[in-house]
């Protein structure tokens, strides 16, 4: 009984500190204005899905990178995932299961992606993952392959001074 209780105790103290993150659904517009809204800061940008295995290699570089900067407030990171809405709970369960510690949105505007994926760069031909650096609501960056953690860390060193 002593066994069961203890066991029963750590379980539910190993779940407290686990938060379900919210994953915001957005279109094109509502995401150009929310990336665009950040002033006086660095922002990463970075376009990944569940199923893309490079976007997979390259979350923990990012997690990393988002714990180094998370408390200096010229610094934000938002990570577009580009699943279809009907994932949603597949989602979620991946941000859990990754220790995913940045925002996460779901860009929910698949029928119109011929327009927006030119609308954040010309040169981009639609793979991921890609990331954008925007300083001060600005694009000041573009990354269409995978990117290191040093990679990441002089971009954002870049904008930060």
């Amino acid at each position: 009984m002593k066994l069961f209780s203890i066991l029963s105790i750590i379980t539910i103290l190993s779940f407290s500190n686990v938060k379900a993150q919210k994953v915001e659904q957005l279109k094109y517009e509502q995401l150009q204005e929310k990336i665009t809204s950040f002033k006086q800061q660095v922002v990463v940008v970075n376009f990944w899905a569940t199923w893309c295995a490079p976007c997979i290699e390259e979350i923990p570089a990012f997690m990393e990178v988002n714990e180094q900067y998370k408390n200096n407030p010229n610094f934000k990171m938002l990570l577009v995932s580009l699943d279809k809405p009907k994932v949603m709970e597949s989602v979620k369960k991946f941000i859990k299961e990754k220790n995913i510690n940045a925002e996460v949105v779901l860009l929910d505007d698949w029928k119109r992606m011929n327009e927006w994926l030119p609308a954040f760069d010309a040169s981009w031909s639609s793979n991921i993952p890609v990331t954008f650096i925007y300083n001060n609501g600005q694009k000041v960056a573009f990354h269409d392959q995978p990117m290191t953690k040093f990679e990441l860390e002089d971009y954002i060193n870049e904008y930060l001074k």
